[in-house]
């Protein structure tokens, strides 16, 4: 299955994504890049109006969605590659 990068904060989707069979890692800069999809949570997205692109695999942004609505656009992201 992908390797996906999920924020620290994000437990439960980190625990369904796992049970789904994905390798699920801590989201950080250095290994954003080797990831097929990254899970943010949302919160603190681009405060300063500043964007830096660490990785070209889709991000997904959890705020406001549930665990399987999360594993469901990660699987259609990774389903478009």
């Amino acid at each position: 299955m992908a390797k996906i990068a999920v924020e620290d904060s994000l437990s439960h989707i980190k625990d369904e994504l796992s049970s789904q069979g994905h390798q699920v890692v801590a989201l950080n800069a250095s290994n954003a890049a080797e990831c097929d999809c990254c899970v943010i949570s949302g919160q603190d997205e681009n405060m300063m109006g500043m964007a830096g692109t660490v990785t070209k695999a889709p991000v997904i942004n959890a705020h406001g969605l549930t665990a399987q609505e999360i594993a469901n656009q990660v699987e259609q992201q990774i389903q478009m590659e």
